[in-house]
């Protein structure tokens, strides 16, 4: 531990970085893919994190490091530890059945560095779930939030905009989020969407 190191630990009563090792690296990788799945670029930054943090603490050097990385990913891809189209699928279904629309899960996906194909494909897999992924995802988010036909029919009058807004922010189009807002009663919409 350098001298500094051993300083910033002993103020703070916490240790440095450690030292970057392609060990290191493929341990933690797996240690977090054993909690969370990850599209390639997304497990790509959190190394790099890892090696850059040590690079400053420990003066190794980055370029190394980030050498280390693209090996481990390699071998994480080719052996299908890493699957970025399988990663889409997954991560998309999971946000579509908590109500996010297609536009956010496609914007939530390009973050974490999937590519457009993959993308592409994953929400193309939604139509296997419902005729119209966004009226039905747009109903599920209204149904969690109680927005328009959820809510007591007494405030649905005040509150239009705000639930217009809601559906909005979450990436739903406009005629989508009116139509569920404006919906007379659930079964109604419920049945609209025809799920498969």
């Amino acid at each position: 531990m350098t001298g500094s190191a051993k300083m910033a630990q002993s103020k703070t009563g916490r240790r440095g970085p450690r030292k970057v090792t392609a060990t290191y690296l493929r341990n933690s990788a797996l240690y977090y893919l054993e909690r969370y799945a990850s599209s390639t670029a997304n497990l790509r930054r959190l190394l790099m994190a890892k090696v850059n943090r040590s690079a400053r603490a420990h003066g190794t050097d980055p370029a190394e490091g980030a050498a280390a990385v693209d090996a481990l990913l390699a071998d994480f891809v080719r052996d299908r530890v890493l699957d970025d189209a399988r990663y889409a699928e997954g991560r998309a279904l999971a946000l579509y059945r908590r109500g996010a629309s297609t536009r956010a899960i496609r914007a939530g996906l390009a973050a974490k560095g999937v590519a457009a194909e993959d993308i592409g494909r994953a929400l193309a897999t939604l139509r296997d779930e419902s005729d119209d992924p966004d009226l039905t995802a747009a109903l599920t988010f209204a149904r969690r939030r109680r927005l328009g036909p959820y809510r007591p029919h007494a405030a649905r009058a005040d509150h239009r905009a705000r639930d217009l807004a809601a559906l909005g922010r979450q990436g739903f189009a406009y005629d989508v989020a009116r139509r569920v807002i404006d919906a007379e009663d659930v079964a109604s919409l419920e049945d609209e969407p025809r799920d498969r």
